[in-house]
Formats: structure tokens, C-alpha cells, sequence
């Protein structure tokens, strides 16, 4: 892997970027500010670095990454970064913002300019909590920053919202998340292709994917049974089945996979055009599965990929209904 530094981290987010840079050189930060994004987008990376942006002694805009402050965020013991995080289950209640925020705001910063606060999953607070949280947005001491995490801005008060500046991380271009993977973890053009398009936009998902060694597992087994899906019998879908039944943090995957993988077949099918194939390196059996499928077949087959997904979520029996979608592949 190639070193990152600073903002160089936060892949595809220019946009993002250039107003916390901006924000820091023109001294001219909020005191309230919502990072939002889908999970993987960058959105807690990006908080921890704009925080660090904010203590770094360069006052640059941008993390040095070497200064004494930067060094301390970078290892989790500056003491004017804090995190608030819940003490009790998965959701930050009205105590926990209490006791590690509002009580706490009124000590000055120990030895930077700012005190900050990073509030993860803060969507998910309580509507007390946010009510516990509101009067420090109202009357907030000159050095306090709050910096809220969180999916989208829906769950929040009116009250909440209406105070802080709202930054959307978007996702990223696959063919950057693609170049990242390359660059970063050495993948093949072929392979990184095929992570940056399981991404969706998610630098995050994309790291994970290329770290661990089971998704690369999961794909093989899954690519090496749609290539002959359509002679497999009874044992042989058996034997499938029960192997993703034992990996339930591999269903999903695997699901996905297929509906990638059919979305080659259908591309393959209309316009044989194999620039756009996501299985670049399986080109020929997705021509023959092509040849072999009609349009209706494969739509028969994206609807039961969607029926699968609504019937698990439903806690229905797992290997039944991924019998009956092995099935519908196999017959279409």
C-alpha cells in the first residue's frame, strides 16, 4: 500500500475538501456541523481530519500529519478531540450527552484552540438527547465544535438541523474507487473492477473488501457456480445452498454477486458489449449464458432476486428460499 496523508485520504470528496479548507484558513468555522454520507463514505475519516485540520499548528486547512497536535489525533490521545459515544447499548441517550458533552463543554480546551466534539451514528440520539444537546447549540463557548455523524439529516430536530452546517459526502466515481484499489492494495485491473463495483461509491466498503480474504472466497465460489448453474442438480445446488446458509455475513454478498453477474448477462444480451462488463474476465461464459437466456428468463430471474431479499428479510426459512432462486436460475 502507498502512504496517505492528510486530506489525500478522502477519496473522491474535493468538493468536501475545499470547504473545510477553506473554513479553517478564513477562520471561519461553524460551531455545529453534520457530516452525512452512507456508511463507507468517508464521513467519520473525514470529521476526525477536518478535527485535526482544526488543532494542527500550521493552521494550513489542511492536517500536517506531523505536528505534536496532529500526532496525538493520529494516535487517539488529544485531549480537546473527544468522542461521545454511548456507555449503554447502541444508542446515545439523554445521560450520555449530559455527562460527556453539556457538562463537559465548560472546561477550556487543555492546550489547543478548540474543544472538540464528535458525536458518531448522531441520528440515532434520542429525541431527549437532542433536546439535552440543543441548549450548548444555542449558547456554544467560542472554542466548542460539534461535529455530528450520521446517515441523513431526517431524524434530526428541526431545531438541531437548523444550527449546524450540513456536508453530504456523495459516493465516489467507481472508476476512482477502482484506481484506489489498484494503487492502494496492488489489485488487478480485473479484480479492483470487481470490488469497486461491490463498493457503490464506498471508499470504506471497498478497503474492507480488498482486506479481507473471505470476499475474495466468497466470489470464487459463487462466480464458479453461476458459470455452470444452468446444468447443476439437485445435489450439487444442495451443497451451495448449505454453504451460504453456514456464512450468513456471505448471503448478502453472494446475492449481489448474482444480480451483478445477471446484469452482465442481460448487457451481453441486448448490446454484446463487452467494454461494460463488471466480470470483465469471464467474458465467454457470460456470452454463452447470453446465448442460452431469454429476455423473460432473466427477468423472471431479477424478480426472484428481489423476492429473496424481502423474504429473508422477513426471517423466512434461509435454505428453502435459496432453493427456490437456484431453481429460477437454473430453469431460466
Amino acid at each position: 500500500m502507498t502512504e496517505e496523508t492528510g486530506y489525500s485520504r478522502l477519496i473522491g470528496h474535493e468538493d468536501a475538501v475545499e470547504k473545510l479548507v477553506s473554513a479553517v484558513k478564513n477562520n471561519r468555522v461553524s460551531h455545529a456541523w453534520i457530516f452525512q454520507g452512507e456508511p463507507g463514505s468517508g464521513r467519520k475519516m473525514c470529521a476526525q481530519l477536518f478535527a485535526m485540520a482544526l488543532q494542527c499548528e500550521t493552521q494550513s486547512g489542511s492536517p500536517c500529519m506531523q505536528c505534536p497536535s496532529c500526532r496525538k489525533a493520529l494516535h487517539g490521545n488529544h485531549p480537546d478531540i473527544l468522542t461521545v459515544t454511548p456507555e449503554k447499548g447502541g444508542t446515545l441517550s439523554v445521560e450520555d450527552i449530559r455527562r460527556q458533552l453539556a457538562a463537559d463543554v465548560s472546561v477550556r480546551p487543555y492546550e489547543s484552540r478548540y474543544k472538540i466534539y464528535i458525536v458518531p451514528e448522531a441520528d440515532r440520539m434520542t429525541v431527549q438527547a437532542q433536546n439535552a444537546m440543543l441548549k450548548t447549540l444555542e449558547e456554544p463557548p467560542a472554542y466548542c465544535v460539534i461535529l455530528l455523524l450520521a446517515e441523513g439529516t431526517d431524524a434530526f430536530l428541526p431545531t438541531i438541523s437548523s444550527r449546524c452546517i450540513s456536508l453530504t459526502l456523495r459516493p465516489v466515481r467507481t472508476g476512482l474507487v477502482r484506481r484506489y484499489l489498484e494503487e492502494q492494495y496492488g489489485l488487478d485491473r480485473e479484480r479492483a473492477g470487481l470490488f469497486a463495483a461491490f463498493a457503490r461509491g464506498s471508499i470504506g466498503r471497498a478497503k474492507a473488501l480488498a482486506e479481507d480474504e473471505d470476499y475474495t472466497d466468497r466470489m470464487q465460489t459463487c462466480i464458479e457456480y453461476l458459470k455452470h448453474s444452468r446444468q447443476a442438480d439437485g445435489a450439487e445446488q444442495l451443497a451451495f445452498v448449505r454453504k451460504l446458509a453456514q456464512d450468513s455475513a456471505g448471503i448478502g454478498f453472494a446475492l449481489e454477486l448474482f444480480s451483478m453477474w445477471f446484469r452482465d448477462v442481460a448487457l451481453m444480451k441486448a448490446a454484446e458489449d463487452a467494454e461494460q462488463l463488471i466480470f470483465a474476465g469471464e467474458e465467454q461464459a457470460i456470452r454463452t449464458r447470453a446465448a442460452k437466456s431469454s429476455f423473460e428468463g432473466l427477468g423472471r430471474i431479477f424478480r426472484a432476486l428481489d423476492s429473496v431479499q424481502k423474504r429473508l428479510k422477513a426471517n423466512v426459512n434461509t435454505e428453502l428460499t435459496l432453493q427456490v432462486l437456484l431453481e429460477t436460475v437454473r430453469e431460466n
